[in-house]
């Protein structure tokens, strides 16, 4: 099995980023791999997914290719005033960058997205919202929590995530993201019926999301 580090210079962020790459090393010529991208959490990074899960050997047992990118914590959304457009970094440079890299294939049904709490939410959003691309979107514990922000607050006593000034911060207007193209409810009812992905969502029956 072959694990990467691989940094590049991206477009959508306005700097060089990286992904951690598995690909399978019993490759047939010709071969176009299923494609897993994989998304971390809040406060996590990339290599979270190679210390702490088995996702290599899960991946090798499949013949699977996985893609992990480095989301930070930005819920993997575009922020426009920053111009750091993690939706279109996911959607359109991370995808084309490893198609052009790697051996992987450009069927929907072959390319998968998945992410952990904010990377479930990043994986939902992005996978609706790029439906002609990602045929399976899993969220594991995934924050949705999008019908909440409008009425959020700041204090000493309010957990940094769910602040009012990094709501907005991350969001933009939070009276504006109902409806949004970062609304996962909205995206959902966009979507074709007949082209709708085929979703798996879990979560802890003790997980407060």
């Amino acid at each position: 099995m072959g694990i990467a580090t691989i940094e590049f210079r991206c477009e959508s962020l306005n700097r060089t980023t990286e992904f951690r790459a598995y690909i399978p090393d019993d490759l047939v010529p010709g071969q176009k791999l299923k494609t897993l991208y994989l998304l971390h959490g809040a406060f996590g990074r990339n290599s979270d997914w190679l210390n702490y899960t088995r996702i290599a050997l899960w991946a090798r047992q499949r013949n699977l290719a996985v893609i992990m990118p480095c989301g930070e914590n930005s819920f993997y959304v575009d922020h426009v005033e920053g111009r750091n457009f993690y939706s279109k970094y996911i959607c359109e440079d991370l995808l084309n960058y490893t198609r052009n890299l790697f051996p992987l294939s450009d069927k929907r049904e072959d390319t998968f997205i998945c992410g952990l709490s904010m990377g479930g939410y990043g994986a939902i959003v992005n996978g609706l919202k790029c439906w002609q691309t990602f045929g399976y979107i899993a969220g594991l514990s995934s924050a949705l929590r999008v019908d909440t922000y409008a009425s959020a607050t700041d204090g000493p006593d309010v957990p940094y995530l769910v602040s009012r000034g990094y709501l907005e911060r991350t969001f933009g207007d939070l009276s504006k993201v109902a409806g949004s193209d970062m609304d996962y409810e909205a995206l959902a009812l966009s979507v074709p019926r007949e082209q709708f992905p085929h979703m798996y969502l879990c979560c802890g029956t003790e997980d407060s999301l």
